[in-house]
């Protein structure tokens, strides 16, 4: 659930801007900083623990990244949450955070997809 929060505070800091509530959102942006960041730590340990699956270590990264992304964007909000507008950089580091997000998404799938046996015809 610590993996899945921090996305689901960024879609709801996106529909927030989309709906104008931009105090809402940037509540949301903060909220999912925390979680973000131990979500990060917790895959750096787990890279360090096993450095053999290279996966985990990209895992690690794009939680980093995606954590800087939340950062950037709340921290652009900051001083213009009281005139209730949007940013450029807020919402574009938000935009690139749901990227990271999705892009972390697909690759949390591939373990999965490697384990499937692919549809092959059955032996005569």
């Amino acid at each position: 659930m610590r993996r899945v929060l921090p996305g689901l505070l960024a879609v709801a800091a996106l529909y927030a801007d989309g709906r104008g509530s931009h105090g809402l959102a940037f509540d949301a942006l903060l909220g999912a900083i925390p979680f973000a960041a131990v979500a990060a730590l917790e895959a750096f340990g787990a890279f360090l623990d096993e450095r053999a699956d290279m996966l985990l270590g990209v895992q690690a990264v794009l939680w980093a990244v995606a954590l800087g992304l939340l950062v950037l964007s709340s921290a652009a909000r900051s001083s213009s949450t009281e005139a209730h507008t949007l940013p450029a950089l807020g919402a574009s580091a938000l935009a690139a955070a749901l990227v990271v997000f999705l892009l972390k998404g697909c690759l949390a799938v591939v373990p999965y997809v490697r384990r499937t046996p692919f549809v092959r015809p059955a032996k005569p």
